[in-house]
C-alpha cells in the first residue's frame, strides 16, 4: 500500500521539490499551497493531488486536512514547510507583520499539528515533519530577530510536544537547514523600513546586500535537503534534529563551544 505525505507550501522551492521527489518515489503527495489555481506543473503527477491552504487559516486547515484524508483515506507523514521571514529593525516593524511572522511560521505548523492529531491517533502512528533553520538554534545574520523568534519557537514547540505524543507512536522530526539554493528567496521575505530614521542604515545597506548576492555556495542544495526529508520520512534515519549544510553546522559548533558573550561579539565583528 502506497504511503501518503501531506506537504504545505508547495507551490516553489523546497516543498515543490519535495512534492515531485516523493512522487517519482511512488508516494502519493497532498501537496498544499494558497493558490492552487495558479499551479500546473504538480497538476501533472497522477498520485499528487492539490489543495488550497493557507495554514494561517483555520478553515483552510480543516478542509485541506479533511479532503486529503478523504483523498487518500490515510496519511503517513505530514511535512510543515510553509514559511516566510520578515527581516529590518525590530523597532520599524508593523504590528501586523510580528503577527504575520508569528502566524505562518510558528503558528501554521500548530494549526497543522492539531489538525492531524485525531488522525494519528486513531492510526496508532505517524510523523511530523518540521522545516526549520539553523537560525532556530542559534543568531547569525543582523535584523533578523523575528524571523530568529519564530524558528526558536518552534524548535521549543516540537521538541516540548516530544513527550506527549511519543506514547502514542507519533514522531517528531526536526530539519534545521540554510535556506534552499530553489527558495523564491525575495519573494517569501518582507523588510521593515522606516526612511525618517537613518542609525540602522549602514547596517542594513550591509544584510541587503548579503541577501540580494547571496552565494548559491553558502545555501543549502535542494536536493539534498529534499532527501533529508526523504530518509527521514522512509525511517532510514530516527534523528530528532538534522541540521543540514557546512554554515549551520560551524555556527552551531562555535555557539555551543564559547560562552554566548564571545559568540554574539564574533557575529557582530563579521557587519562592522
Amino acid at each position: 500500500m502506497k504511503q501518503t505525505i501531506f506537504i504545505t507550501g508547495t507551490s516553489s522551492g523546497l516543498g515543490k521539490a519535495s512534492a515531485k521527489y516523493f512522487a517519482d518515489q511512488g508516494w502519493n503527495v497532498a501537496a498544499t499551497m494558497r493558490t492552487p489555481e495558479k499551479e500546473t506543473e504538480l497538476n501533472n503527477y497522477p498520485n499528487i493531488k492539490v489543495f488550497k491552504l493557507d495554514v494561517t487559516n483555520l478553515e483552510q486547515v480543516k478542509s485541506a486536512t479533511e479532503q486529503a484524508i478523504a483523498t487518500f483515506g490515510k496519511i503517513d507523514v505530514v511535512l510543515n514547510n510553509a514559511g516566510m521571514g520578515t527581516y529590518g529593525a525590530l523597532e520599524f516593524a508593523k504590528e501586523e507583520d510580528i503577527d504575520w511572522q508569528f502566524a505562518v511560521n510558528t503558528r501554521g505548523p500548530i494549526n497543522i499539528i492539531r489538525a492531524f492529531l485525531p488522525h494519528f491517533r486513531s492510526n496508532n502512528g505517524g510523523m511530523f515533519i518540521n522545516v526549520s533553520s539553523f537560525m532556530g538554534l542559534t543568531t547569525a545574520v543582523p535584523l533578523g530577530s523575528l524571523y530568529n523568534m519564530s524558528k526558536f519557537a518552534l524548535e521549543g514547540l516540537i521538541e516540548g510536544l516530544y513527550y506527549e505524543l511519543k506514547p502514542l507512536h507519533i514522531e517528531l522530526r526536526l530539519i534545521e537547514q540554510g535556506g534552499s539554493t530553489d527558495n523564491n528567496f525575495k519573494e517569501n521575505m518582507t523588510w521593515n523600513v522606516n526612511p525618517e530614521i537613518t542609525d540602522y542604515d549602514e547596517l542594513t545597506e550591509k544584510i541587503k546586500q548579503l541577501m540580494n548576492n547571496h552565494d548559491p555556495a553558502l545555501r543549502d542544495d535542494t536536493m539534498d535537503i529534499v532527501k533529508v526529508i526523504a530518509g527521514l520520512a522512509n525511517r532510514e534515519s530516527n534523528q530528532f534534529r538534522t541540521v543540514i549544510g557546512n554554515v549551520g553546522n560551524e555556527l552551531i559548533a562555535l555557539r555551543n563551544s564559547v560562552p554566548i558573550e564571545e559568540y554574539l561579539e564574533k557575529i557582530a565583528a563579521n557587519y562592522n
